[in-house]
């Protein structure tokens, strides 16, 4: 597996550390106003899970690339051109989130990418099975993503359904 293996590993996680040096001071309190969700992670857990989710795709796509030959033949335009595609559009969903701070603008791209995902685990089931499972734990993700996403975009727009503290009135 070394050094292609790692390579496939790492590559994923240049996103969020572009988007770590964008925006340091942001990250942390991300979900951590007086309206915060109940159910939404942490911000340790929601660094330990996209490390997580990033460097187990980076090895699926690298099952793929290692099953189709390795190099940079015809083969792997599709499975792994779709994969950057995904790379790409998960970052910029990062950048729109935390660097922008702009959860309504992530929140197209974020679905556009779940579809990503589904299609690359289907192009890449005939080629690896484990890297086409490898994504369902991404997909799961992206679902909670999603969720938080669009939460604090509606709290955004919609002050009424923001939860109010206890004891204060909403007009």
């Amino acid at each position: 597996m070394w050094p292609q293996g790692a390579i496939f590993v790492a590559l994923p996680h240049l996103g969020p550390l572009l988007v770590w040096l964008l925006a340091p001071h942001r990250m942390a309190g991300w979900c951590d106003s007086p309206r915060k969700l109940l159910w939404c992670p942490p911000h340790k857990v929601l660094l330990l899970v996209w490390t997580a989710i990033y460097s187990v795709t980076g090895y699926a796509s690298y099952l793929v690339w290692k099953d189709l030959g390795g190099g940079f033949g015809r083969p792997l335009a599709l499975p792994l051109g779709l994969y950057a595609v995904q790379l790409t559009i998960s970052w910029t969903v990062l950048i729109l989130f935390f660097a922008a701070h702009a959860p309504g603008l992530a929140l197209l791209p974020l679905l556009l990418l779940y579809g990503l995902v589904v299609s690359t685990a289907l192009i890449w089931h005939p080629i690896n099975k484990l890297a086409a499972l490898l994504l369902l734990p991404y997909l799961a993700w992206l679902t909670v993503t999603a969720s938080i996403t669009y939460r604090l975009w509606r709290d955004s727009l919609c002050p009424e359904h923001q939860p109010q503290p206890v004891g204060e009135k909403s007009d």
